[in-house]
């Protein structure tokens, strides 16, 4: 059941094939929001904090739906790896009315948001480029959701080329209509953090249009049951909820509880703010990549689960591991030997004494988020290979036991015992250690063998 004849299955040639793709279309999602607070860095480091806050937060309320219907991708995975291609496109669009349904359950909590907001004590300069920011996001989350749903289904039958096309097709809208519409050119006026909201909508409404493009192709039609699928199906639906549900907490609560860290930090002061987003923001390229990694671990271990081959369950996890340390091992580098470089690359246009007080700090806090890079990339296959199999309940109970307990002591050490920044750094990056350890020691049970698959 190889994605290629060519390779050996469960091989580090097979897991190139499938996860390379995806780490690519991560990385387009990373150069969009990358480039969006770059942009708006040029601003200030108030607007760029804002567009940090705000694009997290906004997120936040996507991120249940998210873990849901990425579930899709192992149930697909294991349909494809049954022979059952033509439940694969019925699978899919389960995941496409879930985000529509979802859409207006996440406005009605807009107004939660904008509480949490006033109650975080951040500076009021920031709060009002951050709701403005956060606003648009949410009114265009819909795309956001429909695209993940369609870009599960080509996950799942291991075309993740079609995924990373359609994210570099994103990226350069976004990247374009974002440098546009910030700053005003060709005539148009200067929409500041506005127009990077609204150039981030654009990039998700142009990947869909590709992805929507490739899923309607003959050959898709045909192969995987396109035009009989668009129904709802109760027994497919059941199983997308009993299995992504879990998943789906997971990614909330643990998304909630980094979303407080960086509100955390953000709350301590402008040149604290600023040193965090900055370090967050590199975070976020070195992160995102790996959860193209992340992708193709689940994508194969379901596939092999589901054509009954758990004997290569674990040579495909070696492999993702392989992958996964090599790139971590080349952002760690760069973290260590180039964080001024690095920090420089937000540098406003004007002199910002906010920015050149936070430098030191950043410099701190990227060197020692070297270790936390290198742990990382452990952390995403096992995660991966737990939710291929379906073990998604143990996955979120180690999850979010992780991360909030990083955040109630985060909390504790900068606000309770008014300790510096870089202690509360420190701790978090210590504690996130634990993660890799205790999903190892949840696959080494092997009690995943014991789940019955999703076909």
């Amino acid at each position: 059941m190889s994605s290629n004849v060519r390779y050996a299955e469960g091989g580090v040639k097979e897991m190139i094939y499938i996860a390379f793709p995806m780490l690519v279309s991560n990385a387009c999602e990373t150069v969009m929001v990358f480039t969006d607070r770059l942009f708006l860095s040029r601003l200030g480091s108030v607007q760029m904090s804002a567009a940090m806050s705000g694009g997290m937060s906004s997120f936040m309320l996507t991120v249940f739906f998210i873990g849901l219907i990425g579930y899709s991708t192992a149930m697909i995975a294991q349909f494809y790896g049954a022979g059952k291609k033509e439940m694969c496109g019925t699978s899919a669009f389960q995941g496409i009315i879930i985000s529509v349904l979802a859409y207006p359950l996440i406005l009605l909590t807009r107004p939660l948001i904008h509480y949490m907001f006033t109650k975080t004590g951040m500076d009021e300069a920031q709060l009002y480029y951050q709701r403005q920011y956060f606003d648009i996001l949410i009114y265009g989350s819909v795309f956001f959701l429909i695209r993940h749903s369609l870009s599960c289904f080509f996950s799942g039958i291991g075309k993740t080329g079609v995924v990373m096309f359609a994210s570099l097709g994103a990226m350069v809208v976004n990247v374009g209509a974002s440098w546009v519409l910030i700053f005003g050119h060709f005539g148009l006026p200067e929409m500041g953090m506005r127009g990077a909201a609204i150039g981030t909508i654009i990039g998700s409404i142009s990947s869909i249009s590709i992805l929507v493009f490739a899923y309607m192709r003959k050959d898709n039609v045909d192969t995987y049951g396109i035009k009989g699928s668009f129904r709802f199906d109760r027994a497919l639906t059941l199983k997308l909820m009993k299995f992504g549900t879990p998943a789906g907490f997971e990614f909330l609560l643990g998304f909630t509880a980094f979303t407080f860290i960086v509100l955390i930090f953000h709350a301590q002061g402008l040149t604290t703010a600023t040193a965090a987003t900055i370090m967050f923001n590199w975070d976020h390229v070195a992160f995102v990549p790996l959860i193209g990694v992340e992708i193709g671990v689940t994508s194969l271990v379901g596939r092999y689960i589901g054509a009954g081959r758990h004997d290569i369950v674990h040579k495909t996890v070696i492999s993702g591991l392989k992958l996964g340390v090599i790139y971590s091992v080349i952002v760690a580098l760069l973290f260590v030997f180039l964080p001024y470089q690095l920090t420089d690359f937000f540098r406003p246009d004007t002199a910002d004494p906010a920015f050149e007080a936070a430098v030191p700090l950043t410099v701190y806090m990227l060197r020692l988020a070297s270790v936390y890079v290198l742990v990382t990339a452990q952390m995403v296959v096992f995660m991966g290979a737990l939710r291929g199999a379906g073990d998604t309940f143990w996955a979120m109970v180690i999850s979010v036991s992780i991360n909030w307990s990083i955040t109630i002591a985060t909390y504790i050490i900068m606000n309770t015992l008014n300790f510096s920044a870089r202690a509360g750094w420190t701790s978090v990056v210590l504690l996130f250690l634990l993660f890799p350890v205790l999903l190892y020691v949840r696959y080494k049970s092997g009690r995943w063998k014991e789940i019955q698959p999703a076909v």
